[in-house]
């Protein structure tokens, strides 16, 4: 079995969310091919962990990787947030949210995510839901694959680009990530070729967010981890580019609190304060650091945010009521 994917922020990971009881629950909430939970499955003996992916695919590598740990791996196929929807699993102690597409879906999905291979431009991780990519591109107009790209990409030449893939669309469907990258080359200035991504990045990187959702499921996710995770538990989570990391952050800002007390005084104090329910840990985040990007390049945007749960709100909003 080839695994392609190398984990990023791996060891910090390990030590920012080890467990601090026995037999905890750990949640990985995009498993990919395990790299993370393999880790922390070897390191923590009586670590109990539930993998989910939204694609089989890849879930059945992981699942090959982590069979050497038996019973303390269980299995969920789906989208995290719709996992955490079910109120019938026991609530986790810990939950990894990696928001970073793993080197398989690059490299052998054959689904069009990367510009450097001629492939099908499908770009879903879940191939049973949604829009593949070249439909997408085939049912926007110009203005608004200009205005997606912008959005998701945070592509300069937006418009530019827009404009020469709907006229290559006009003269037949786009739908291999070859011909796509080939437009998008083509349209950009040759100053572009100087920097220090590859041309079509943005282009593939808006598509990618838009064909599954990616940023309009993150919100979500966020609030139902917070609210399954045990008091004293705590998420981390991994993104890779600015558009998801503002996200995360303003989340944890608005549910942070410095607050530390017990958790019998200070249930009706903390409904006073509002919605605050977690603690923020390293105010900027994890970074890699300089071996790590050298040896992983594709580490270098990288940040790890954590934070750690204070109070349960359902809780608190009981005991308000009983006052």
């Amino acid at each position: 079995m080839e695994i392609v994917h190398t984990p990023v922020l791996l060891e910090e990971t390990l030590q920012v969310l080890a467990p601090r009881q026995p037999e905890e629950l750990m949640i990985d909430t995009t498993v990919g091919e395990g790299g993370h939970s393999y880790a922390f499955l070897s390191r923590f003996p009586d670590l109990r962990l539930i993998g989910i992916d939204a694609d089989p695919e890849i879930q059945e590598v992981a699942k090959q990787r982590l069979k050497v740990f038996g019973e303390r791996v269980h299995w969920y196929t789906g989208w995290s947030h719709d996992f955490f929807a079910d109120p019938s699993y026991e609530k986790p102690d810990t939950i990894l949210i990696d928001l970073g597409v793993s080197r398989y879906h690059y490299e052998k999905g054959a689904r069009g995510f990367s510009f450097l291979r001629d492939e099908v431009l499908d770009m879903r991780i879940d191939r049973t839901q949604g829009l593949a990519a070249a439909e997408l591109i085939a049912g926007l107009s110009e203005k608004a694959l200009a205005d997606l790209l912008y959005t998701y990409g945070e592509e300069r030449y937006a418009r530019r680009i827009a404009r020469s893939i709907t006229e290559a669309k006009a003269r037949g469907r786009i739908s291999r990530s070859g011909a796509l990258a080939d437009i998008v080359v083509r349209a950009v200035p040759s100053s572009r070729y100087r920097e220090s991504i590859h041309p079509a990045t943005r282009t593939f990187q808006a598509l990618r967010i838009a064909v599954n959702g990616e940023l309009t499921r993150l919100q979500e996710l966020l609030e139902r981890a917070i609210r399954v995770l045990k008091p004293g538990g705590r998420v981390g989570v991994i993104t890779f580019h600015s558009l998801e990391d503002r996200i995360v952050k303003h989340f944890f800002r608005e549910k942070g609190t410095d607050y530390t007390g017990t958790q019998e005084q200070p249930i009706y104090e903390y409904k006073e304060r509002g919605s605050r329910s977690v603690k923020v840990l390293y105010r900027k985040g994890i970074t890699p650091g300089e071996a790590e990007i050298r040896n992983n390049p594709s580490s270098r945007s990288a940040r790890l945010r954590i934070v750690e749960k204070v109070v349960d709100k359902d809780v608190c909003l009981q005991y308000k009521e009983m006052r």
